[in-house]
């Protein structure tokens, strides 16, 4: 799956990168709750998709967090993280980073980058609430 197009796809057809907007424009539907250590997830239920996002979050983490849940249920529908880190041992590494990459590639579009190139990436990235560490993730 080449994330940069998909993301890139998904921004033109909803006209924003807000991932809140477009989770209300596919129907999923954003849940926030006490959930003390974890930040977020994404599940199915009945056909229904939802984003849980600890309540807890400040604004510019919760909005990356919900970019990254989006991520999920974008490019993993099916695959239900949670239960595979506590109830199996397949590694789960591969598909948080797809998550982190759609996040990222969502939060900071190359047009934003261009705008504001005197930024640079990593404070560009601080000031969106993305973690330091997952701007690496950033495709030119």
């Amino acid at each position: 799956m080449d994330t940069k197009s998909t993301v890139e796809t998904l921004v033109r057809k909803h006209n924003t990168n807000n991932p809140f907007v477009i989770a209300d424009n596919l129907n999923i539907i954003i849940i926030h709750s006490d959930m003390k250590n974890t930040l977020g997830f994404f599940n199915i239920y009945k056909r229904s998709k939802f984003i849980h996002l600890n309540n807890a979050l400040p604004e510019n983490l919760e909005t990356f967090v919900c970019a990254h849940e989006l991520g999920h249920a974008i490019c993993h529908p099916h695959i239900n993280t949670p239960f595979l880190k506590s109830h199996t041992l397949f590694s789960t590494d591969r598909i948080e980073r797809e998550a982190n990459t759609f996040a990222v590639e969502l939060l900071m579009p190359d047009s934003m980058l261009q705008k504001h190139a005197a930024y640079g990436l990593y404070a560009m990235a601080f000031s969106l609430g993305i973690p330091q560490q997952l701007a690496d993730l950033k495709r030119f």
